[in-house]
C-alpha cells in the first residue's frame, strides 16, 4: 500500500530525486552561480534552473544570473493538465522573451519554445519589439532571421541613417518590429527604425522633463558639418552645437574644435518643438571649458588700451579687427581717413596685423569701438619721418629755424 501511494505521489509530482541527482544538481547550480558574475542571457539561450515558486499561472525559476525567470505554470503540466513539478525541482528551459530586464522562459521541447510562428503574429498584433539576427544583403533592404523564419528588412527601416556599407549590419543582432504578417508566416516585413523611434520618443521625453536651458550636460561628437557638429548626450538624445557656439574666437571650420567620437561638455541654450520633433541647441565654448572673455574685457583691457590686431573683414564703413580670442571690435573708416596713414590703411586685407586703440567698450551688446593709437602710446610714426643725424636732407623745422638765424 505504501509503495501505492509512492507510486501515485511520483505520478502527480515527479519522481523524488535520488542522491546521486541530488549532487549533480547541486554540482550544476555551483557552477552556474560562478558563472553568473557579468553574464547575461540572451534570448534563445539554455539553461538549467530551480523552481523558486509556483504561482497560478506562473512560475519562478533561477537562471544562475541575479535575475529569475517567469515560466508558465501549464509549461510545467502534462497531457492530463497534472502538476509535475514542485518547487526545488530543476527544469531545463530556454529563453523566449526579455522585455524591460524581466526573463520569460519555456521548459525546453514544450510547445510554448517552439511555437514561433504564433508568437510573430502575436508580436504582429500587440506591435511588439522581437530579436532577430541580419544574416544578408539583397536587393531593397536585408534578410533577418527571427525565430526561424526569415523576414525583409527594407533599407530605410534599418537606421536612422543608413551607413553607406550595408554589410555592416551583416550578423548583428537587432529588435525589429513587425510590421507585415501575411498567415503562414509566408510574407513577413519587419523595422528596426519604429523601434529607434520609439525609444527617441522616450528618450526625448525624459530629456525634457529632467533639463531646462543652462544645464551642463556630457556627450559625444558624432556627426560634423561645415555649420556645426551633432551631439549625443549621455541621456541618448542628440543635439547640434552651431559653428559660433564652438569656440569664443572665429573659425571656419569645426574641424579646428572638435573631431569625431570626442567627449565633449556643452551647455544646453534651447529645446524646440519642431513638427514633433525634438531641435536640441548646444554650446560648447559655454559648457564650462574656455572662458567667456568678455566677461574680464574691461578689467584686463580697458578703454585706452593698445592692442595688436587681426583684419577679419573689410567693409566700406570700416575693418572688423579680432584683438582677442573672441573678441573683434570695429574701426571705423572715419578714424584713419584724415590720417597721414589713410592709404595704408585703405589696403588692408584679411590677415594684416597692426596696433590698435580700445576707444569704448560695450558690455551689453558685445561691442567695442576700435581707434588709431596715439603717438605717444604707438612710436612706429616715427618710422616715416626723416632722421637729421648723420644723413643728409633738412632736418626738421626747428633746425631749418636755428640756421636762418645763424
Amino acid at each position: 500500500m505504501a509503495k501505492k501511494n509512492k507510486d501515485q505521489f511520483d505520478d502527480i509530482f515527479g519522481k523524488e530525486p535520488s542522491n546521486s541527482e541530488r549532487s549533480e544538481d547541486f554540482a550544476i547550480l555551483l557552477e552556474n552561480s560562478q558563472k553568473s558574475v557579468g553574464r547575461r542571457l540572451g534570448k534563445g539561450d539554455d539553461f538549467r534552473g530551480e523552481i523558486l515558486g509556483i504561482g497560478k499561472e506562473e512560475a519562478f525559476v533561477s537562471t544562475g544570473t541575479p535575475v529569475d525567470a517567469v515560466i508558465l505554470v501549464r509549461d510545467l503540466m502534462g497531457d492530463e493538465k497534472e502538476l509535475k513539478y514542485k518547487v526545488g525541482d530543476f527544469i531545463d528551459c530556454v529563453v523566449v522573451q526579455i522585455r524591460q530586464g524581466e526573463i520569460r522562459a519555456a521548459k525546453k521541447g514544450s510547445k510554448a519554445a517552439s511555437s514561433d510562428l504564433d508568437s510573430l503574429e502575436d508580436a504582429f498584433d500587440m506591435e511588439l519589439p522581437v530579436e532577430g539576427r541580419v544574416t544578408e544583403t539583397c536587393n531593397g533592404g536585408f534578410r533577418v532571421l527571427i525565430q526561424g523564419k526569415t523576414a525583409f528588412c527594407p533599407i530605410s527601416q534599418i537606421d536612422f541613417k543608413v551607413s553607406a556599407d550595408h554589410n555592416e549590419y551583416v550578423g548583428q543582432k537587432m529588435d525589429f518590429m513587425v510590421t507585415q504578417f501575411e498567415k503562414q508566416g509566408r510574407n513577413i516585413v519587419v523595422s528596426r527604425r519604429r523601434i529607434l523611434e520609439q525609444q527617441r520618443a522616450e528618450n526625448e521625453g525624459t530629456f525634457m522633463l529632467k533639463n531646462q536651458p543652462g544645464a551642463i550636460l556630457q556627450g559625444r561628437i558624432t556627426k560634423i558639418e561645415k555649420f556645426g557638429a551633432f551631439v549625443v548626450l549621455d541621456s541618448g538624445v542628440e543635439g547640434l552645437i552651431h559653428i559660433s557656439e564652438l569656440a569664443w574666437s572665429r573659425i571656419s571650420d569645426p574641424h579646428e574644435v572638435v573631431q569625431l567620437n570626442m567627449p565633449v561638455q556643452v551647455k544646453l541654450l534651447k529645446v524646440e518643438d519642431l513638427n514633433g520633433k525634438l531641435k536640441i541647441s548646444l554650446s560648447l565654448k559655454e559648457g564650462g571649458g574656455e572662458g567667456d572673455p568678455w566677461l574680464t574685457l574691461s578689467s584686463k583691457h580697458p578703454v585706452g588700451t593698445v592692442l595688436k590686431g587681426k583684419v577679419e573683414k573689410k567693409e566700406n564703413y570700416g575693418l572688423f579687427v579680432n584683438i582677442l580670442p573672441g573678441v573683434t571690435g570695429l574701426l571705423p573708416r572715419s578714424k584713419w581717413r584724415d590720417s597721414v596713414d589713410a592709404a595704408s590703411y585703405e589696403n588692408k586685407k584679411k590677415g594684416d596685423e597692426f596696433q590698435v586703440q580700445i576707444d569704448e567698450i560695450n558690455l551689453v551688446d558685445r561691442r567695442i569701438s576700435l581707434g588709431l593709437p596715439k603717438e605717444g602710446d604707438d612710436p612706429s610714426w616715427r618710422s616715416h619721418s626723416s632722421s637729421s643725424q648723420g644723413g643728409s636732407g633738412f632736418g626738421t623745422f626747428g633746425d631749418l629755424l636755428s640756421k636762418i638765424k645763424k
